[in-house]
């Protein structure tokens, strides 16, 4: 592959984790409630990758198999963004953000264990620093607990599914899987608006909401997603990885810019937060130096 093919990948790659950072930036703009923002977003996004597949001529039908298992994954996934939006409305973006980072720390611990495979001991101690970064931007922000606490819940559903997806991903269409993943948050989101009685007039949009859930749901959810499978195919995995880490430093800095004062925390936070990012975002960097010289001491045994 030519190198300026290489840029305008790595280019794209940096505009798609853009867009996904500016999706706490919506959250934060539109004022319905975290579970009725879910249920317009998941329908929008659904209602395009629908779109997508018929125009793209790909496979829409699956298995039974496979249409409960996305249905099921697509529960978490719903569950994830409620508890997302959640955390920017009782706390702030940036809270919100960081606390999702510790994705990395759930899911070098749940792997292994789904997987029944050791867990790394650079694994254990990058999710021990994430830990040290989370108990700091404990200390200093004790009046967004809630929003910290749902950050963190939010984050041990996004290794959920993310385990599950990377497992699933290897038989089936990514695009479909989303879809059907989707769909199963639509359901399963209505299923609990429909016996909490959140199917009221609390869910009628103005015009700036509507506006704004049409831009997460069409450009943030479904554009991104379709952006990022083309950059991944071209793209090394350690690229893709180490570039994604950057979507709470974009989001954090995009809330400051646009919200001013509202995003200002303690140097507590910032301190805690860097400590976090920085443990997430040298990991793949560090995990894959150490497996490069356990091959080369391989390779030097062999000869």
């Amino acid at each position: 592959m030519s190198k300026i093919k290489i840029n305008q990948n790595v280019l794209i790659l940096h505009l798609t984790i853009l867009i996904w950072g500016f999706t706490g930036i919506l959250g934060n703009l539109i004022s319905i409630s975290a579970i009725h923002l879910v249920w317009y977003r998941v329908l929008i996004a659904a209602i395009s990758l629908f779109i997508y597949l018929i125009v793209s001529k790909q496979q829409i039908l699956v298995s039974r198999k496979d249409f409960i298992s996305f249905m099921m994954v697509g529960g978490i996934v719903g569950l994830h963004w409620v508890l997302f939006f959640y955390a920017i409305k009782v706390s702030t973006v940036s809270v919100a953000l960081v606390t999702l980072s510790s994705l990395t720390l759930y899911t070098s611990i749940l792997e292994p264990l789904i997987n029944r495979k050791k867990i790394a001991m650079m694994d254990m101690i990058v999710g021990v620093v994430i830990i040290m970064g989370i108990y700091m931007i404990f200390q200093f922000e004790s009046n967004y607990i809630e929003g910290i606490v749902a950050g963190l819940a939010c984050a041990f559903c996004a290794s959920i599914f993310s385990i599950a997806n990377a497992r699933m991903v290897k038989k089936s269409s990514a695009t479909l899987i989303t879809f059907y993943e989707m769909l199963g948050a639509f359901f399963w989101v209505s299923v609990f608006m429909l016996f909490s009685g959140d199917f009221n007039e609390k869910m009628v949009l103005n015009q700036s909401d509507l506006i704004y859930l049409l831009i997460l749901g069409v450009l943030c959810t479904a554009v991104a997603y379709v952006l990022g499978v083309a950059v991944m195919k071209e793209l090394s995995a350690f690229t893709v990885a180490l570039t994604t880490n950057l979507e709470p430093v974009y989001g954090i800095l995009l809330a400051m810019l646009i919200f001013g004062q509202k995003e200002t925390m303690s140097l507590g936070f910032y301190g805690g937060a860097a400590i976090v990012l920085g443990a997430v975002f040298f990991y793949p960097y560090l995990k894959t130096k150490i497996e490069k010289r356990k091959q080369d001491l391989v390779i030097r045994k062999i000869y």
